[in-house]
């Protein structure tokens, strides 16, 4: 597809996304959002980016434009999004926000009815309305029939009570010691009311947005803040957030930052432990650890792997009737609790788990050593077919003979070839990333 990537539209904010695509493109969803309409209402969120003000803006004039009523709630977490679409009975929602990409980045996500993120062939039809002239121009509303627009700011109490919910009501916080990391972002408000709220004494960082100052050193993607912190202040953990609050870094009591997938062995075998984990599986990416799948299995519980992208994942989990899963870079589901990769429910499962073991983080989340991986992110001219570039099957075809699995793929929202490497011989991975570099910089840069 032109627009869509592996999770919604995104782009340098002005330049590849700017205000005249997000104005058609919430034409585009409110035209679709239009076939099944039952409330004529689309609910909007974002994040903490300047750019936000001229996106939301354009997308109201957008689904305004086309006849809808929209809901402006302000920044919030992707995962509000999802749950908040459903709770309010709006025809759809839709998120501004690039996630974990820098502030000059922005993008767009869109909800279904129910709260789950739109599929690929319901992204499609977007897309084809996007490009369709007429169409557009049919679907522009006249006189009373063009949609109005409120913004609302009491909507965060509906997603605290949700998440807070979601952590057993015989456990209390009390004399727990929290760090959060909220990135500058979407949950500088509702993680720290959440956890307070719970009896945690909490200490918040990069809780001060200014729109260009999201991701920037700090969240889930640069945890070194938080491990100082947790470390220095003697805490029991540490929770690291992206820009929208939809992936979760953890820090152990000793500063030490919690492997993905080790992540996610704990919280299957917890689950298994309390009976609650579903169909005795979890799903995750093609991504994870070899290690994670041989630990599920001593413990009989299943892995199905899929497609990079919580979307992947969660169809996964539907599919295969299961109710937990993730990806080595933090987005966890819960789909008891939630419709999509959501950082504050995983956070609570953490809690949950070390209160009800009385472990501390540094045994309980390390239940495995995992096997030595390297991931390389390259930038790339341009995205040919990996298939299609000269000697590229014989150098996977190399790494196969010398005992190591690779993943090559395109990142599906910025312009980056990923290489991860998978082996035993770490110096053999290292060799092997080198040739490959060089192999790609020429093939892709040239």
């Amino acid at each position: 597809m032109k627009l869509f990537g592996t999770d919604g539209v995104r782009g340098k904010a002005g330049v590849g996304l700017d205000a005249a695509k997000a104005m058609r493109l919430a034409m585009a969803a409110g035209i679709y959002f239009r076939k099944q309409s039952k409330t004529n209402k689309i609910i909007i969120g974002k994040d903490t980016r300047r750019s936000g003000y001229m996106i939301e803006t354009a997308i109201v004039a957008g689904l305004t434009a086309v006849g809808y009523d929209v809901r402006q709630i302000g920044p919030m977490p992707t995962p509000a999004i999802a749950f908040l679409t459903e709770d309010m009975r709006c025809d759809g929602g839709i998120m501004i926000s690039a996630s974990h990409n820098p502030y000059y980045d922005n993008g767009i996500k869109f909800f279904d009815h129910a709260g789950n993120k739109l599929n690929e062939k319901a992204e499609a039809e977007i897309e084809k309305i996007y490009f369709d002239d007429a169409l557009i121009v049919k679907n522009q509303k006249q006189e009373m029939e063009i949609g109005s627009s409120k913004r609302i700011d009491d909507v965060i109490g509906r997603y605290i009570v949700q998440i807070k919910n979601s952590f057993p009501k015989n456990l209390t916080l009390n004399g727990i010691r929290v760090v959060l990391d909220v990135a500058n972002g979407a949950a500088y408000k509702v993680a720290p009311t959440i956890f307070s709220e719970l009896g945690a004494e909490t200490i918040v960082i990069a809780d001060d947005p200014n729109g260009s100052n999201i991701n920037l050193n700090c969240g889930a993607l640069h945890p070194e803040a938080l491990c100082e912190q947790v470390k220095m202040l003697r805490a029991d953990i540490g929770f690291g957030f992206d820009g929208d609050a939809d992936r979760l870094v953890v820090v152990d009591e000793t500063g030490r930052v919690v492997h993905g997938d080790k992540l996610l062995g704990a919280l299957a075998l917890y689950l298994k432990k309390t009976h609650a984990l579903r169909g005795d599986g979890i799903a995750a990416t093609v991504m994870s650890n070899q290690a994670l799948e041989d630990f599920l299995h001593l413990h009989k519980i299943g892995l199905m792997r899929c497609n990079v992208g919580d979307k992947y994942v969660l169809k996964t989990l539907k599919e295969n009737g299961l109710n937990f899963g993730g990806e080595q870079s933090g987005h966890i589901i819960f789909s008891d609790f939630a419709k999509t990769g959501d950082a504050l429910v995983a956070a609570m499962q953490v809690m949950a788990y070390m209160l009800t073991t009385n472990e501390k983080a540094s045994k309980l989340l390390n239940p495995f050593e995992p096997y030595p991986q390297l991931l390389k992110s390259l930038p790339v001219g341009a995205k040919k077919p990996l298939e299609s570039i000269k000697g590229y099957e014989e150098k996977i075809q190399k790494l196969k003979e010398a005992g190591i699995r690779p993943l090559i793929r395109y990142s599906g929202t910025e312009a980056l070839l990923r290489i991860l490497l998978e082996g035993q011989d770490n110096d053999a991975l290292h060799l092997h990333m080198k040739e490959l570099k060089q192999f790609f910089q020429k093939a892709l840069n040239g």
